[in-house]
């Protein structure tokens, strides 16, 4: 799964936290809003500037330990006593750039915000710590990530005299925004989640599901092209010369190996996580961020599974891998060796990646894997929720595993609610159809303060982006929408 004076009368500040949430290549990398492409007619970001922040909230004896966290600052629209917006990190750095595009500039343009940017505690170049080890992880947790946001806010009042914060976020931030506004109702006045899962749940076998409904949406013949293409790659996987045809087929590093049922698992995963990813970020005007595949949709996959010149469901899937690798992953080969994933999240040294830090998250407060679990297993039963649970053993230990797991998630939605937070207002839950996540958050009103808008054909985040000439109707009116909502709660 990034992030969010006056000096008189009270300052309203909205806290606008934007981000979308990650899982790794074996946890592959589904749920964050990527970094924006940056236009020059909009001048340059502003540059970081440093918070001190404490190491541990909850033990008053270890307040004196701080380190800094980073922050950004954009003040283009504020006027005396206007409103401030905060976008609030998530599970990677924070790009200053995000400080003056997207629709949450939009928003600060129309009510003269104030506009903060704050990292989240151990991503990007917020380090708490010397490093990553698992002692040092010890620190990175949700609750901590909101005492910073907290104490974040607290002191900028005491600065500026802001007296009132609202929050936004998409994924795992629009997460964070949702449970800020429940916890520290007396500092934050109001939050936008996007795209925000608030049930913590090891077996997200929900979200398969989800990607088959898109599939009919988009082409009733596409989902039962992938189911057969799928089942005859299992077949394959019943013998050696299977195997050796498969990793042809699907350009597999290595040859694939029958008694390396981890591996097996991990190839599984990648070939329904091709078309994952695009269901996620599926006309999401990707464009914006910089990507040169935006143009690779849904659409465009189940073209090529309908399309029967191509040969038989499993060469149709070969066929969707290759664009994929070439198209998206960039690379010549499909790693499907389970040790090498393993290996690869195995370092301690601040390197600049994020996914051990947010597996480290997943696996002690949240799950939310995406298995084959369904009924019937129409896609296969080589990931099972099991499968992502071990992970986190063999990276982290032994003392990471199913129990502590289970008592993390079950703490997790004590602390916040799941999807009924009884008695939160002047919030706006949003989420788009095709975007899997959906099926763990909240996409219908809790009350008249607590409501929510489910926009039909849109995906991951989509409403956090600047308005495309191509956006459907729905989106463009979920915007406005969206700020009619703030604009209600600073009245």
């Amino acid at each position: 799964m990034r992030q969010f004076r006056c000096i008189g009368i009270q300052v309203l500040s909205l806290v606008i936290s934007i981000i979308c949430a990650i899982d790794g290549k074996l946890f592959r990398s589904r749920g964050y809003l990527k970094d924006p492409k940056s236009d020059l007619t909009l001048g340059d970001p502003p540059t970081a500037q440093w918070f001190d922040q404490k190491l541990d909230h909850f033990q008053p004896t270890s307040y004196e330990i701080t380190w800094k966290q980073r922050y950004f600052v954009n003040d283009s629209f504020y006027t005396n006593g206007s409103p401030a917006f905060i976008m609030i990190g998530g599970e990677g750095p924070a790009n200053p750039i995000w400080s003056i595009q997207g629709s949450w500039i939009e928003y600060a343009k129309s009510v003269g915000a104030i506009c903060f940017q704050l990292e989240h505690r151990y991503y990007g170049e917020s380090h708490p710590t010397m490093d990553l080890s698992v002692k040092n992880l010890y620190y990175l947790n949700s609750e901590q990530a909101l005492a910073d946001i907290a104490n974040f806010v607290s002191y900028m009042n005491t600065q500026y005299n802001i007296s009132k914060w609202i929050a936004f976020g998409g994924s795992y931030p629009g997460t964070l925004v949702s449970w800020i506004r429940y916890k520290y109702p007396h500092l934050i006045h109001g939050a936008v989640s996007t795209s925000g899962p608030v049930l913590a749940k090891s077996d997200f076998y929900e979200y398969l599901i989800v990607v088959d409904q898109v599939f009919k949406v988009t082409d009733p013949k596409c989902g039962p092209a992938v189911q057969e293409g799928m089942f005859e790659i299992e077949r394959l996987l019943q013998h050696q010369v299977g195997m050796r045809v498969l990793s042809k087929m699907f350009k597999t590093c290595n040859t694939l190996n029958a008694n390396k049922a981890k591996d097996v698992s991990t190839f599984m995963e990648s070939v329904i996580g091709n078309f994952e990813d695009i269901v996620q970020y599926n006309k999401d005007n990707r464009a914006f961020e910089g990507a040169d595949n935006s143009d690779i949709t849904i659409d465009t996959l189940c073209k090529i599974m309908v399309d029967e010149s191509i040969g038989q469901p499993i060469e149709r899937l070969s066929s969707v891998n290759d664009l994929i690798l070439r198209r998206v992953e960039k690379t010549e080969c499909l790693d499907a060796s389970y040790t090498n994933s393993i290996n690869s999240l195995g370092y301690h040294n601040w390197t600049g990646e994020s996914s051990r830090q947010w597996i480290y998250q997943t696996c002690t407060e949240f799950g939310w894997y995406q298995s084959s679990n369904q009924t019937d297993h129409p896609y296969s039963n080589n990931f099972p929720a099991k499968f992502f649970e071990d992970q986190c053993i063999d990276i982290f230990g032994t003392h990471f595993n199913k129990k502590l797991l289970e008592n993390g998630i079950r703490r997790t939605n004590l602390l916040y609610g799941g999807k009924n937070p009884t008695g939160i207002t002047n919030i706006v839950y949003v989420h788009g159809s095709f975007d899997p996540w959906h099926a763990m958050g909240i996409t219908k009103d809790l009350s008249e303060k607590a409501t929510a808008i489910f926009i039909t054909g849109t995906a991951h985040c989509a409403n956090m982006y600047p308005e495309s000439s191509q956006d459907p109707y729905q989106l463009k009116e979920a915007r406005k929408e969206i700020l009619k909502k703030i604009k209600s709660w600073l009245e």
